[in-house]
C-alpha cells in the first residue's frame, strides 16, 4: 500500500509542528496573551492526541496523559512559574513510567555512566543555579525528577537516538530556564533557544515511543 501524504496519515503531527512554529514567531506580535497561550499550549497537546489515537497500548496512554500535562504546564508557566513547574513535574513522573516499563535488559559500561551521571549531576548542576538561593531546593526538586526522566529515557529500550536524545533536548531547554535565575540572568539566549530546543525533544520523544510501539504490537495499531 503506498503510503498516505503526511495531512491524510499523520496530521496531528503537523498541526503540532504548525503550532509551535506559530507560538515561536508570533509571541513577538501584538497578538492578545490568551491566544498565544493556547497556540502554545496546543503544540504538545497535538503530540499527546497523536500517542493517543495512533496505539491502543497502555504505554502509549500514559504517555499521552504525560504529554497532556506538559501542555497544561506550558500555558501554566507563563501565568506561574510553581505552578508551570508541578505540571512539568508531573509530565517527568508519568514518562519515567513509560521508560521504566520498557527497560533495557542490559546497559553497557559507557552507557550505564549516561545514565547514572544523568540521574546525579541534573540536580546537583540545578540546584547551583539560582543567584536567588532560597529557589534552589525547590529548581533541585524538580532536577531530580528532571533527571530522573532523562536518565530512564535513555535506559529504555526505545531508540537512544530519538527518545533518549529527545529527554537529552527537554533537559538542556530547562538548564537554559536554570540558568535565566542566573548566570544568563538578563539574557536573550534563553528567550531564542528554550521553546525549540524543548519542542524538538518531546516530538523525539513522542514520535520515537509510538513508532516503535506500533512495530513491537502491531495488532494495537489505531489506524488514524
Amino acid at each position: 500500500m503506498p503510503r498516505r501524504a503526511l495531512i491524510d496519515q499523520r496530521p496531528y503531527l503537523l498541526l503540532s509542528v504548525a503550532a509551535a512554529l506559530a507560538f515561536y514567531y508570533l509571541r513577538a506580535t501584538p497578538l492578545p496573551e490568551l491566544y498565544l497561550l493556547l497556540i502554545k499550549g496546543s503544540a504538545v497537546a497535538l503530540l499527546a492526541i497523536y500517542a493517543a489515537v495512533r496505539h491502543s497500548s497502555a504505554d502509549a496512554r500514559l504517555l499521552a496523559w504525560a504529554l497532556g500535562a506538559a501542555a497544561l504546564g506550558d500555558m501554566a508557566i507563563e501565568l506561574d512559574r510553581t505552578i508551570g513547574g508541578w505540571l512539568f513535574f508531573l509530565f517527568h513522573i508519568l514518562a519515567l513510567g513509560v521508560f521504566l516499563r520498557n527497560r533495557r535488559d542490559q546497559l553497557s559500561g559507557p552507557q550505564s555512566w549516561v545514565v547514572g551521571l544523568t540521574l546525579i549531576l541534573t540536580p546537583v548542576i540545578a540546584w547551583f543555579m539560582p543567584a536567588d538561593r532560597n529557589m534552589a531546593w525547590e529548581v533541585g526538586l524538580y532536577a531530580l525528577a528532571l533527571g530522573g526522566m532523562a536518565s530512564g529515557a535513555w535506559a529504555s529500550n526505545f531508540p537512544r537516538y530519538r527518545v533518549g536524545a529527545g529527554a537529552m533536548l527537554f533537559l538542556a531547554s530547562d538548564f537554559l530556564l536554570f540558568a535565566e535565575m542566573g548566570p544568563l540572568a538578563g539574557s536573550d539566549i534563553p528567550r531564542i533557544m528554550v521553546w525549540p530546543i524543548y519542542y524538538l525533544g518531546m516530538f523525539l520523544i513522542c514520535t520515537g515511543v509510538i513508532q516503535t510501539l506500533r512495530k513491537r504490537d502491531p495488532e494495537l495499531r489505531v489506524v488514524k
